[in-house]
């Protein structure tokens, strides 16, 4: 555990995969993680968990399949928003200019969640990877 303060800009220049979160801190039993995030993800969901997105620079567009009668919606997060996507909703997020986010979900989480579409390769499938 790190017990140095932690600059997001600095954490996020360290690397440059994208759709690739990156653990910045612990909280209890949760990841606080930032990713660099451009186009597409894919559909998923998380059945047991919300996930909590804050976008930290560019925009970040999600889709959701939670409209009634199973239809879709889409919300757009400009810099300095935040948004929960509450558990077992499908969602895919994307960002067409490319943006930089912070989530907050618990540790082990898989990033494509626990149902999901096919993952292609500009998506890693992981559980965070340590800041380094």
């Amino acid at each position: 555990m790190n017990s140095e303060p932690i600059e997001l800009a600095a954490a996020l220049a360290s690397f440059s995969d994208l759709w690739s979160p990156r653990i910045v801190a612990s909280v209890n039993d949760y990841d606080v993680r930032v990713a660099k995030v451009e186009g597409d993800h894919v559909w998923h969901a998380h059945d047991d968990t919300d996930e909590f997105f804050l976008v930290l620079d560019g925009e970040l567009a999600i889709a959701l399949r939670d409209a009634p009668g199973g239809g879709e919606r889409t919300v757009t997060l400009p810099k300095g928003a935040v948004f929960v996507v509450p558990r077992g909703v499908e969602h895919k997020p994307s960002a067409p200019g490319g943006a930089a986010i912070l989530l907050f979900e618990p540790t082990g989480t898989l990033s494509v969640g626990d149902r999901h579409d096919a993952v292609p390769s500009s998506v890693d499938a992981t559980t965070g990877h340590p800041l380094t």
